[in-house]
């Protein structure tokens, strides 16, 4: 087996944290990990906020229907997405793109043209969920680095979305949750880590074309 996947068959979604933190050097590896991250046509339509501070962490509590790893573990990780995605965000995006690639006028008017179009074919509702989506390929590269780190993770859709908001005061940053993702540590008493990982045989997922 690779590391790679030894460290897939190693992690799972830790139910009871230990309080050991992670280091700076591992943690901004992951933050590292999490600003590379793909999203669709480059936008990044979103932000990562990282809650450390504990008294935050317990008013989220209740909003995450009292599951104890938004207290218990190293850091918790909202994944929120751009309420809006208008014409000036397109700008700034492809405004910092050509500048980073050198890139000629007319080629990057193309590609805001081309996204302006993509975005003008879609309403309010598809909007929203495709910005919405652009946030679970993160969580999944979130998760995957953090286990090759060694370093354990919770993804959590057991939340009320609104609440986050409210608590932490997204609206006026104009952003709103989608996911969160508390990692750190394994607790020793997690039982779930003794659990085998039950996953269908190659033979039941994958279809050869």
């Amino acid at each position: 087996m690779s590391n790679t996947i030894d460290a897939l068959n190693w992690r799972y979604a830790v139910k009871k944290f230990d309080t050991k933190k992670i280091s700076a050097e591992k943690l901004d590896i992951i933050l590292e990990a999490l600003r590379l991250t793909p999203s669709s046509l480059g936008l990044q339509a979103w932000k990562f906020l990282l809650v450390e501070n504990p008294e935050v962490r317990k008013q989220l509590l209740p909003a995450t229907f009292n599951q104890e790893q938004v207290i218990d573990a190293s850091h918790l990780i909202v994944l929120a997405r751009n309420t809006k995605l208008e014409e000036g965000d397109v700008k700034k995006w492809t405004e910092y793109l050509a500048q980073e690639r050198n890139m000629p006028q007319d080629k990057k008017d193309g590609f805001h043209q081309m996204i302006m179009g993509y975005l003008s074919s879609q309403d309010d509702e598809n909007k929203s969920i495709w910005l919405a989506k652009q946030l679970y390929i993160a969580l999944g590269n979130l998760m995957t680095v953090c286990a090759l780190e060694g370093i354990d993770s919770c993804p959590m859709e057991g939340l009320n979305p609104a609440q986050y908001d409210e608590i932490l005061g997204l609206e006026e940053k104009g952003l709103k949750t989608v996911v969160v993702c508390p990692i750190g540590y394994r607790s020793a008493d997690d039982p779930y880590q003794h659990e085998a990982k039950v996953r269908y045989p190659e033979e039941e997922l994958f279809l050869r074309v």
